[in-house]
């Protein structure tokens, strides 16, 4: 006989809440309190290379951010949630201050846009996809030239 897993079923509205209360941790810096609405089988689809799994790739990354923009303050722009999954489409902005994934400090001012995708699981975030808008924040930054267009 087949046995499924107990899970607590969250609404729509509370997997949302979730996913807010986390990015309002981040924004004000803590991140235990951030890392205690993350499941401990948690899964990052994100990680730099280099990095960490799991919940120690969220410590590592958030660490590595604030070290390297240590103003950055992130806005949600649309909330989207189906089933177990939450999607946001956010964006961050802070000052290059610090050494960021082998970048020197440009001290500009970064805009940058990303879409996460959380699974909630039994009231915490169990998996983690991100896509961010590298390449833009690479121009911002002047580490990469913008296209040249012709006419």
């Amino acid at each position: 006989m087949w046995r499924l897993a107990a899970h607590t079923i969250m609404s729509l509205e509370q997997n949302k809440s979730l996913v807010r209360r986390f990015a309002d941790r981040i924004n004000a810096r803590d991140l235990d309190g951030a890392l205690a609405l993350i499941g401990p089988a948690y899964v990052e689809h994100a990680a730099r290379p280099g990095m960490p799994q799991g919940v120690d790739a969220v410590r590592a990354w958030f660490t590595l951010l604030w070290a390297s923009f240590p103003d950055t303050q992130a806005t949600i722009h649309d909330m989207i949630a189906e089933g177990d999954k939450v999607v946001i489409r956010m964006s961050a902005e802070g000052t290059h201050q610090g050494p960021f994934m082998g970048m020197p400090p440009t001290g500009k001012r970064l805009i940058t846009t990303f879409i996460d995708i959380h699974r909630i699981v039994d009231g915490k975030i169990v998996e983690h996809w991100n896509e961010t808008d590298t390449l833009g924040m690479l121009q911002q930054l002047g580490l990469v030239p913008p296209p040249r267009y012709s006419t």
